[in-house]
């Protein structure tokens, strides 16, 4: 009886397999097959006929019209799709052209080994990259990133409102859950909230545009998915301001940290197993500490004090730290003095005290310059789309206080403190963006809100 052999090579994304199992098969006489090639091919059919490939149903009922031959030539493997020849169509930037660009919240990292039965808090940032290059994306970028582009907007924004006697106190506008509210809410006091996008629609962003025209993409052909710990982000995407004038949307999926666990086990990932691998570095390959503590409340307001502070002051300043707007307490206030100037801020979180300093800034009671909300308790270490705590849990841990220090305690280990001092920020501002705050950025990366109706 013949024998037959399969021999399989695996390995990380560029590792070499395809040269190498190109010269084994030459040397051995046996049949070479790219198995990439099938879904390359599979990709392609969908992106052809416009169908969403994270659509499963309507990918199920295309792919009895998919026929695929691999035959060979001249000792190259010949890739046909439905009888016609593609082997060079599959392969011409078919994968950014039509990939999944993921970014994720820090937040995220926080509580997605939760999922996996791992002590809360722990850090699986590695482990959570090499699932989703494992799951198919083909870029996977970090989110603090853009959380340090926020800050620089955001910054900006605040010491322009100071400097030319504009609205204030200015409203952070990170969380979609808030922003909705305050649109439905408080239609008349919207002029407060920092018209920076949040972090996650600025990465879109800058996907579609910088990483688009440096890498001579058509920015409607890359499909852009956000990991994050918060429902509303879902709603939050659909938002007809953070559209681009051509019409596609700046983020065009977004999965909660459950739905990406869910996605992992469905795959036959062991989780736990996974090797640790790093962000892709071609566009956003920095971040600073700051970006990284957006994910519990306070974090942005004490992001965006750390730069005011070296900008107002005009020097790099040692101490980072405010602790008085750390903590996981609902509402915390704090006067500081910078540069001679004091600014008295406010971070809330919960709509029990949004409210309460709505009501306050609503009277002309309000006594500060700048106000943090978040939705959610504690932040978005607690958002809606993050691992669920049994009572036995709950009863007995601070949940919202072992997500922060997680995100506290990798901030603090972090060669860079402050967005400001984020080279990839400053390269990204230098080569396409221009000034900081400027018409560019503005187009780019601010937004607008609208009154919404009450439904009752």
């Amino acid at each position: 009886m013949k024998e037959h052999y399969q021999i399989a090579i695996d390995g990380l994304s560029g590792a070499g397999k395809s040269t190498l199992a190109k010269a084994l098969a030459r040397e051995l006489h046996i049949t070479y097959i790219d198995t990439g090639a099938l879904y390359r091919s599979v990709g392609l059919y969908m992106y052809r006929h416009n169908i969403d490939p994270t659509d499963t149903q309507a990918v199920e009922r295309a792919l009895p019209d998919v026929r695929i031959t691999l035959t060979h030539r001249d000792g190259e493997q010949i890739v046909l799709l439905n009888g016609e020849d593609v082997s060079a169509a599959i392969r011409e930037n078919l994968i950014s052209r039509y990939a999944s660009d993921v970014s994720r919240q820090p937040a995220v990292r926080a509580a997605l080994g939760e999922e996996f039965e791992l002590p809360i808090g722990t850090p699986v940032t590695g482990k959570m990259v090499a699932a989703l290059k494992r799951l198919g994306f083909a870029r996977v970028y970090d989110t603090d990133f853009a959380a340090d582009l926020t800050i620089m907007e955001e910054a900006t924004e605040l010491l322009e409102r100071i400097k030319t006697g504009g609205t204030l106190p200015m409203i952070t506008s990170c969380s979609p859950g808030w922003v909705s509210y305050a649109e439905t809410w408080y239609p008349d006091l919207l002029g407060h909230i920092s018209t920076c996008k949040s972090p996650h629609e600025m990465q879109g962003a800058v996907l579609k545009s910088v990483y688009a025209e440096e890498k001579g993409i058509d920015p409607k052909d890359i499909f852009v998915v956000s990991i994050m710990p918060c429902t509303a982000k879902k709603a939050e995407k659909e938002r007809p301001q953070l559209r681009s004038d051509a019409g596609y949307p700046d983020v065009d999926a977004v999965l909660t940290v459950r739905e990406l666990s869910r996605m992992i086990r469905r795959s036959g990932i062991v989780f736990n197993r996974l090797p640790d691998e790093e962000f892709d570095r071609d566009l956003m390959g920095d971040a600073s500490g700051a970006g990284v503590i957006f994910g519990v409340t306070g974090g942005v307001m004490e992001a965006a004090l750390r730069t005011a502070n070296d900008w107002l002051t005009g020097q790099s300043n040692e101490a980072v730290e405010f602790q008085d707007v750390r903590g996981t307490k609902g509402l915390k206030e704090a006067t500081y003095t910078i540069a001679g100037q004091e600014i008295k801020v406010a971070v809330a979180s919960g709509i029990a005290n949004a409210n309460y300093v709505m009501s306050k800034i609503q009277d002309g009671t309000a006594p500060w310059t700048f106000v943090e909300i978040m939705c959610c308790p504690g932040g978005c270490v607690t958002g809606g789309g993050q691992p669920i705590q049994p009572a036995s849990v709950l009863n007995v841990f601070d949940l919202k206080a072992m997500r922060a220090k997680a995100l506290y305690d990798q901030d603090a280990a972090m060669p860079l403190r402050k967005s400001h001092e984020n080279p990839t920020v400053k390269t990204v501002y230098a080569d396409y963006l221009g000034e900081i705050g400027g018409h560019k950025a503005h187009e780019i990366l601010h937004t607008h809100y609208v009154a919404r109706k009450k439904f009752r």
